[in-house]
């Protein structure tokens, strides 16, 4: 009985832990599972993590450079429609690529014994050295990781990501397995050896081997190969020419490691540190480069920066690539364009007489500069650009057209003001507004601004203040349109690299803009007004081809709707007043419908003139590299526009603006004005003209008189304040005979096509306003209704 107890009780014990032992199996079982399947998970997270955040985007093949062949940019000549060549781009830096069987084996196990000793072992990551970089950045708070083998640094050159993070440091391993799947380690000792940097300029063996020992890459010796591997750990401070003891240890430390690697022998090793080196000195081996233009080098600029983009490569990858991947590409630059430009721009006594205000820089004289791009508005095709004055006789200057921005006054109004204003239906070109001081504007009552003349022309249109450039009233119509809507119209719809500190009233209203724009910006952008409301970017090449003429990249015209047709056409009207009888008549071609605004900023720092004919866009810039008030007759950029201008149409035949089908501009309600009344009359009382002009009541208008051949005038100014009664507002300009008969009416000037010329009777004696008075409001009649409506 007692025995049989035993056995039951030893019987339910092994039934409770065989389920215990059981539901502990199935408990490990299901870990086992969870912890399978979380791993799982996290893998496939972990992957697409990689792919889609620690891939270098990096896309240049071994081919694209080991080819070694130039790049040549080609035209098209106008005359016969065929591909020219117009330049090989060459390096502006020293660089002569080694092919792999040129290597001397001492130079690759040189770099290999210093910089990755089983380089030849792994697949692009020494997993020892990453794993005790990482280690001792943990451990000694240090960031610096190190542990990068030749392929990593290889990918950190062509990337130009240098940062110091863990993140890029991830990136730069999952890139280097996968660039070891793609390029064999043949190819990347070669392609590493011809990118590294050696300082002075060179980079590659091959340039270095010559500016250090005058040798070809076959000629150099062991202890010459060493000590050239030892330079590009830091040029600054390995250099022979920078200092003899660090260059000289460097090397023997590299000479020690490629012994102990068994690479050398100890015969080897003796006789390398014995040999005496003997250096080419650097002054004696300056690079020559070929000479770029202006719009060469703005080809390169922009060929480069797509590489950068597309490829995901540095700047220098990049350059690499161009220099050596035997691209074809083809510029939009017209051979004939280009030469007028050239012509005026090359010979400095050409340019209009500019000195600068020496009180201000008393120590020192500026050269007067100026740039200017030219594109066709309907293909957008840069044709012509200079980047400064005088010859070019240096490659990398400062291109002024394209990388020098600079405030660009008024000139900036018809895109950031009155174009959005009018397309949006809160203006037309008859929309009155008074151009009076005081003015106080309700989204920015602080600020007060006045015209450059401080002079006033009482209630005027809109048409008018864009002639005459009238601040007041771009400041008027910039608070209905708001510095939002400008702003946002400025960088969507016309590309323009506005600062966020440049939605503000008076940057956008008046120019004064925080960094600036560049004549390429603003030409692109007024290609608008020629192309019916669309803006087309400015473009320097067309597409690219490999060396078999295969595409490799189709540059098209990029194109945005930016404001209505009817819009550009009113527009245009009425920059064509402004460039004939406003603000930018020094740039009126005559022979050539001609439109466009001017722009000064403060002091005279700046002077603009963008403007356009029936053919093609120019923007043009004149001032100082450091600003400095600039004194001249007149506006210089006006000036170099027109003679520039004047040489690019002199062979084209007659053409007008383009007219679309509707042009109405329904009217937009302006303020409540009083008649006033202008007479020009003899001192016997015989009114000869009269002009009925409006302005605000109570405001204070002055006019001034015009001249005419053979007459005195007895006041030159007259000034009223505008009474509530018409007849009281009566200004007066009495003309007596000098030596000719009674002056006939001047000439007034009536609304006409863009582009047209003040009609001048003939035999009459001429009536030019002076200089510091504009001409009269144009008159303007209102064409069929646009029944298509105004936003």
């Amino acid at each position: 009985m007692t025995t049989q107890k035993v056995l039951n009780t030893a019987r339910r014990s092994a039934e409770v832990t065989g389920t215990l032992i059981g539901v502990l199996l199935r408990g490990i079982g299901t870990v086992l599972i969870i912890i399978l399947l979380s791993g799982l998970i996290f893998a496939c997270i972990f992957t697409v993590y990689v792919k889609n955040n620690l891939s270098s985007g990096l896309d240049i093949r071994y081919e694209d450079v080991s080819m070694n062949l130039s790049s040549i940019i080609y035209y098209i000549d106008p005359e016969t429609g065929e591909d020219q060549e117009l330049g090989v781009l060459q390096s502006t830096e020293y660089r002569k690529w080694v092919n792999y069987d040129e290597i001397p084996i001492n130079m690759e196990h040189a770099l290999i014994a210093v910089e990755d000793k089983r380089f030849y072992e792994h697949n692009g990551v020494d997993w020892f050295r990453t794993a005790h970089a990482f280690v001792y950045m943990f451990l000694n708070n240090d960031d610096t990781f190190g542990g990068s083998t030749i392929t990593q640094q290889l990918i950190k050159n062509l990337t130009g990501n240098d940062e110091v993070t863990i993140t890029r440091k991830l990136t730069e391993i999952f890139s280097a397995l996968e660039f070891e799947k793609e390029n064999d380690k043949t190819q990347i000792v070669e392609w590493y050896l011809n990118k590294v940097y050696f300082g002075s300029g060179c980079y590659g063996i091959g340039a270095a081997a010559d500016y250090y020992f005058d040798k070809e890459i076959g000629e150099l010796t062991l202890a010459e190969c060493a000590d050239i591997i030892g330079i590009t750990n830091n040029p600054s401070m390995f250099s022979p020419y920078v200092n003899r003891t660090k260059n000289k240890d460097r090397q023997e430390d590299i000479l020690n490691k490629m012994y102990a690697q068994g690479y050398i022998s100890l015969e080897e090793l003796e006789t390398a540190k014995a040999q005496t080196l003997v250096f080419r000195r650097g002054e004696n081996t300056t690079y020559q480069p070929v000479i770029y233009s202006w719009f060469e080098e703005a080809v390169r600029r922009d060929v480069i920066d797509y590489f950068k983009e597309s490829r995901g490569l540095s700047s220098d990858a990049a350059e690499m690539l161009l220099y050596n991947g035997g691209f074809k590409i083809y510029s939009t630059i017209n051979p004939q364009i280009q030469a007028a430009v050239d012509e005026v721009y090359q010979d400095i006594e050409n340019l209009p007489k500019v000195t600068e205000d020496v009180q201000k820089f008393p120590d020192h004289m500026q050269q007067v500069q100026s740039a200017i791009t030219i594109i066709d508005p309907y293909t957008g095709d840069i044709v012509a650009m200079a980047g400064g004055v005088g010859v070019k006789d240096k490659n990398l200057l400062l291109n002024r057209a394209t990388s020098s921005p600079r405030q660009p006054g008024s000139s900036i109004k018809p895109l950031t003001v009155y174009s959005p204003a009018m397309d949006l239906g809160l203006i037309t070109p008859k929309t009155k507004m008074a151009d009076t001081s005081g003015i106080v504007l309700s989204g920015n009552p602080n600020w007060y601004p006045h015209n450059d003349d401080f002079q006033y022309m009482g209630t005027i249109t809109i048409r008018t203040a864009v002639i005459h450039s009238r601040n007041t009233i771009a400041a008027q119509v910039m608070d209905k349109l708001t510095p939002a809507v400008s702003y946002k119209f400025a960088r969507e719809k016309l590309g323009l690299s506005l600062s966020p500190r440049d939605e503000a009233y008076a940057p956008l209203a008046l120019g004064g803009l925080t960094v600036g724009l560049t004549t390429r910006e603003m030409a692109s952008a007024y290609t608008m007004f020629d192309n019916g409301g669309v803006r087309i970017e400015g473009r320097t090449f067309s597409k690219i081809c490999d060396d078999n003429g295969n595409l490799v990249y189709d540059n098209k015209p990029v194109e945005t709707a930016a404001i209505k047709e009817a819009t550009a056409y009113w527009m245009t009207s009425i920059l064509a007043d402004a460039a004939t009888i406003g603000t930018g008549k020094g740039a009126n071609l005559g022979t050539m419908p001609t439109a466009g605004k001017t722009g000064t900023t403060s002091d005279d720092n700046d002077r603009w003139f963008v403007g356009f004919t029936p053919y093609y866009v120019a923007a043009v810039w004149t001032g100082f590299d450091t600003p400095s008030n600039m004194n001249s007759s007149g506006n210089p950029a006006s000036a170099i526009w027109k003679r520039v201008m004047t040489k690019v149409h002199a062979d084209l035949p007659y053409r007008e603006f383009p007219t679309p089908e509707v042009t109405y501009v329904p009217p937009v309600e302006g303020i409540k004005e009083i008649e006033y009344t202008v007479h020009h009359r003899t001192p016997l009382g015989t009114v000869f003209y009269t002009e009925t002009k409006y302005a605000e009541l109570g405001s204070v208008i002055t006019e001034y008189a015009p001249t005419y051949e053979g007459f005195s005038v007895s006041d030159a100014t007259v000034t009223i304040t505008i009474n509530e009664n018409p007849s009281k507002n009566l200004i007066e300009f009495i003309y007596k005979k000098i030596t000719s008969p009674t002056p006939p009416p001047a000439a007034t000037t009536p609304n006409s096509p863009p582009g047209a010329q003040s009609p001048q009777p003939p035999s009459e004696p001429s009536a030019q306003p002076p200089e510091t008075q504009p001409p009269s409001e144009p008159a303007s009649e209102a064409p069929p209704y646009y029944d298509g409506g105004f936003y």
